[in-house]
Order: structure tokens, then C-alpha cells, then sequence
């Protein structure tokens, strides 16, 4: 899989850029604030229908514009798609496949798969809960684009069931069999996000540890457990339905006094762990960098064994790294099918990882 044209309109700080791609090797060298950062993005978002940066699409959208445009021909095994997005301002975005418009912007997903490292990774061991839930629903995605409509139904319910808690919360006369209803449906799409979730953790453990031993060769042993917040769960879908009907039960009080959802999958975690220690709180900075590389790694690496080639893309790391982890992500990125690296100066990157270059400034890109 590769990305054979990339054109972008009114997206971040590009009125129009325009880049021609090959399989192998493509570097945009430029300083900060060119925005070499913001073409990886677009690409990024073909692939998830989300940022690696922000959170909503409104910061997508160029200062002054009303809509931001990405077009993007994908090639698989021989066959060229092209993909356009349309983000438009306090409306719904629009999707096109070959010209052809499609009835919902997730239709597009899975016809390109990327895996991303960038700085901001750092979040995924010293930041918040949400943030490795987040990766882990990417990845799930990436695998199998059904999930975006699982997740998307589970949020759906839980901003539903929330609101019913707080009209319940001030309200004595409440009718609490709509609770019932929709206690039922979180349960229900809560179960399958859950199941997925722990199935993905399964495959890709042994991939991680393995890559962390590998950018980290003296530190301690890396793993990655997923922790529920009703506890142990059984791995079927309907015997987790069962457990959260339960919980939900048992804490039905404590949500109505609160106004909250406090069961589901919005509440789990990714645990980390170096050795017996927890990462976040006692890993160093290295270590921290290292685990987040793993992460990615690791769902690169479960990726090629589903028998998926994602784009590697490489976002503003280099400079990161020390030598032995530059030495390590240089050795996966050069056996990748295709490598979009960003980078302030053409130094940073190994020169094993030779390959087309641009230059980004002001406002230009151009291949050297």
C-alpha cells in the first residue's frame, strides 16, 4: 500500500499544496512552522478520519476558509483509489470515492492504512486514560473499519444515557425505565467495544514487548495488559453484556446521586508496565519514548501480520531519539513499503533511509 498523490486545499496552513509520492522513501524537510507536519496530517486523516494533534476538525479548516479539501490517490495491491474529504465548517463532512460520492465519511476507512509516531506520542505513557483508549480505538479501526460504527453507536449511547442520569439527578419524578432501556444498550455496544478491545491487547502484547526489548535493550521487560473498570472479564461478548448489565445495576445509586456514567468502556485503561513497576510515574524519559515507540511498532507489526503494509510515517521524531533508537526505527522504516518522514533538517534522519526529499517553505513544496 502506498499513497501515489497527495492534494490539499485550505487545509491548516495550506491554501494548496500538490505532491507526487513513490513507494519507499519520502522526506519534507523544512523548519518549524512551514507545515511539513500539516501534509502527514492530511494523509493521517484519510486513514483514521482524525487528527494526531487535535481534537475536532475545526482547526483543520485554514483561517478565513469555510471548507478544507483532501484528496489522496491510494494504491493496493495494483488497484488506485482516490479519496477525497471535504471538512466544512458547523457541517457535516462530505466523502467521495473515484468521484463518487458516499453516504457516510467513515465508508472511506480501510481503503488506507497508516501507522504514525510522532511527538505527541509521548501522552500514550504519561498521559491521560482517554488518550491510550484513543489508541487502542485506532488501531481497532485500522484492522477493521466496522469498528468506527461500533464506537461511534457506544458513544452515541453513553452521551444519551448521561444526560438521562443528570435530568434523573434533578428530577424526583424521573421515570427510570428509560434508564432500563438504554442501561441495556450501552451494555449491548459497550460488550462488543470490549471484546474488541481485549482481543486487539492479546495480539499485539508479544509484538510490543518485542519491539521495546529491541529500541530498549537495557531496560526492563515491557508489557501491556487492559484494565476494565468491573474487573476480570470473561472474553465472550455476551457474558461481558451480562457483567455490565450487572455493575450497572449495582452502581445505579452512586450515578444518580453523581449524574455520571460510571461503568463501560469509556472508564478502562491500557496498563503499562516496565518490570513490576507501573511506566507512567516511574519510567524514565527515555524509557517513556521508548515505550511509546514500542506501542506504535507493535500495532505496525500486527498490522503486517494480518497481512496489511500501512504507511509508515514518521512525524518530527528523529530529533527525539537518541542514536540507538534512531538506529532501530531507521531499521523497521526501511523494510516499510512506503516511509513519509517530517523533519526541521535533512540531518536528523539516518541516511539509510535515503530516498525522494522536499523542501518545505514558505508556503511551497518542491521535490530536490
Amino acid at each position: 500500500m502506498h499513497v501515489r498523490h497527495l492534494q490539499v486545499s485550505d487545509f491548516r496552513s495550506w491554501e494548496l499544496a500538490d505532491l507526487a509520492f513513490e513507494p519507499g522513501v519520502s522526506v519534507l524537510v523544512g523548519r518549524n512552522g512551514q507545515g511539513k507536519t500539516n501534509l502527514v496530517e492530511a494523509i493521517g486523516y484519510v486513514a483514521t478520519l482524525g487528527s494526531h494533534r487535535v481534537a475536532t476538525d475545526a482547526p483543520l479548516i485554514r483561517h478565513g476558509a469555510q471548507r478544507a479539501v483532501v484528496r489522496t490517490a491510494v494504491v493496493n495491491d495494483d488497484r488506485e483509489l482516490l479519496v477525497e474529504l471535504e471538512i466544512t465548517a458547523g457541517k457535516s463532512n462530505r466523502a467521495r470515492i473515484n468521484r463518487g460520492p458516499v453516504p457516510r465519511p467513515r465508508d472511506v476507512l480501510g481503503i488506507l492504512r497508516t501507522v504514525l509516531f510522532a511527538p505527541e506520542d509521548l501522552s500514550l505513557v504519561r498521559g491521560d486514560p482517554g488518550d491510550r483508549r484513543r489508541f487502542l480505538d485506532e488501531m481497532l479501526v485500522l484492522r477493521a473499519p466496522r469498528f468506527a460504527g461500533v464506537r461511534s453507536d457506544y458513544d452515541r449511547v453513553l452521551k444519551q444515557r448521561s444526560a438521562l442520569l443528570k435530568t434523573v439527578k434533578h428530577s424526583r419524578s424521573a421515570d427510570l425505565s428509560t434508564l432500563d432501556v438504554w442501561d441495556g444498550h450501552l451494555a449491548k455496544h459497550g460488550a462488543e467495544l470490549l471484546a474488541a478491545r481485549m482481543k486487539l491487547v492479546r495480539d499485539m502484547a508479544d509484538h510490543v514487548t518485542s519491539a521495546y526489548a529491541e529500541v530498549a535493550p537495557e531496560s526492563r521487560p515491557a508489557l501491556i495488559s487492559y484494565r476494565s473498570s468491573v474487573g476480570e472479564l470473561p472474553e465472550d461478548k455476551e457474558s461481558i453484556e451480562d457483567l455490565l448489565l450487572a455493575e450497572l445495576d449495582r452502581v445505579r445509586r452512586q450515578e444518580i446521586e453523581r449524574g455520571v456514567c460510571l461503568v463501560g468502556p469509556h472508564r478502562d485503561d491500557l496498563d503499562l508496565t516496565l518490570g513490576e513497576l507501573p511506566a507512567k510515574g516511574y519510567a524514565s524519559h527515555g524509557e517513556s519514548w521508548s515505550f511509546a515507540l514500542a506501542l506504535r511498532l507493535g500495532g505496525y507489526e500486527l498490522m503486517r501480520v494480518d497481512g496489511i503494509e500501512p504507511v509508515l510515517v514518521l512525524d518530527d521524531v528523529f530529533a527525539e531519539l537518541d542514536r540507538g533508537r534512531r538506529q532501530q526505527l531507521a531499521k523497521v522504516a526501511a523494510a516499510a513499503e512506503q516511509v513519509l518522514i517530517t523533519a526541521a533538517v535533512a540531518e536528523d534522519v539516518p541516511e539509510e533511509l535515503s530516498g525522494a526529499r522536499f523542501e518545505v517553505h514558505g508556503g511551497e513544496v518542491r521535490r530536490v
